[in-house]
């Protein structure tokens, strides 16, 4: 628990299906109710936080509970303010002759692939930077698996794109400056928004990458794929950096779960239970039981909230290592 009590920012993670959203919306009523302030944003196309808590959640920090705020991301909407201020920062440098042509290139880019991920993490961004200072926990309901990867890795590849830009742009203007300035330095308002944008992304790649700071959970249960997609997931992440430390393990059959049918359902998941123990040796793993409903109200949110702050304080104080056995 100590490690996601220190933690301010999380991302919550895995394939569709798995609980992911219900997990990351008991997180935050658990912390919320621990007293800290906290703000849930889902960026999953397929909000599900608006259904969770019974009530409109948009693109602004929505009242949910006492100590808990959310915000639903439109990618859409995203994409279109993206482009606009991408346009915006043009304004003024481009030839009047050219800008109809110029808004014409950026319309086309704009449904490019990567073009709403890039858009997506701007919004990220600037969350991380902005509400930092006023909430204890932020927590991110991300979108299926393959898709937090690319959005996550954004931070490096773009910081990796905009140091060649900056070396280039840097270049023209030495040469125009020898050229035609007299030797004179050359003000360049486009490398300004493009040095602005690089610490920008330096700045949260610093952030995500503060295990201190930042904390990655990714959900799944006990079946095959979620396994082997999840083993992918944290290697992938590894290549970037940026590292899953605890895997909440969602909808494990209870002990008293009887019968034959449920009895070869429950040795089946022994074995996967198992095979996660050993897979995942670096993880803290947490187990939630299945439920006997739907959890579709906050009385069954706040109950998966409780198992969670239990195998949380369980896993640090009790059963340090992984044993899902019990």
């Amino acid at each position: 628990m100590n490690e996601l009590n220190q933690q301010s920012i999380l991302f919550v993670g895995g394939k569709g299906g798995v609980g992911k959203s219900t997990t990351a919306s008991a997180l935050a009523v658990m912390f919320a109710k621990l007293g800290k302030k906290t703000l849930i944003i889902s960026t999953d196309p397929a909000h599900n936080l608006g259904d969770i808590f019974h009530q409109e959640i948009n693109g602004i920090k929505t009242p949910l509970l006492e100590n808990l705020w959310g915000i639903e991301i439109n990618p859409d909407a995203e994409t279109h303010q993206y482009i606009k201020e991408v346009k915006g920062n043009l304004k003024g440098m481009v030839k009047a002759t050219m800008v109809n042509e110029v808004h014409r290139q950026i319309d086309m880019a704009a449904s490019a692939p990567g073009a709403e991920e890039a858009a997506l993490f701007d919004r990220i961004v600037s969350i991380i930077l902005k509400e930092s200072k006023d909430f204890d926990k932020i927590i991110f309901d991300t979108a299926p698996t393959g898709h937090t990867i690319r959005l996550l890795s954004l931070p490096e590849l773009m910081g990796v794109w905009m140091d060649g830009m900056l070396e280039r742009r840097k270049k023209t203007n030495k040469n125009y400056s020898q050229l035609l300035n007299d030797g004179e330095p050359v003000d360049d308002p486009i490398y300004d928004i493009l040095q602005t944008r690089r610490e920008k992304f330096s700045k949260v790649r610093e952030i995500l990458l503060d295990q201190n700071r930042t904390g990655f959970i990714f959900v799944l249960i006990p079946e095959r794929l979620p396994i082997l997609e999840t083993e992918k997931a944290i290697e992938l992440m590894s290549r970037h950096s940026l590292h899953i430390g605890g895997l909440i393990i969602n909808k494990v059959l209870p002990q008293q779960a009887d019968g034959e049918f449920l009895k070869k359902r429950k040795h089946q998941e022994e074995v996967y239970l198992e095979l996660m123990r050993e897979k995942f040796s670096a993880q803290a793993l947490y187990r939630i039981p299945l439920m006997e409903e739907d959890v579709f109200s906050l009385q069954h949110l706040e109950t998966f909230a409780d198992y969670l702050q239990k195998e949380l304080y369980l896993e640090e104080g009790i059963v340090k290592n992984k044993s899902l056995h019990r």
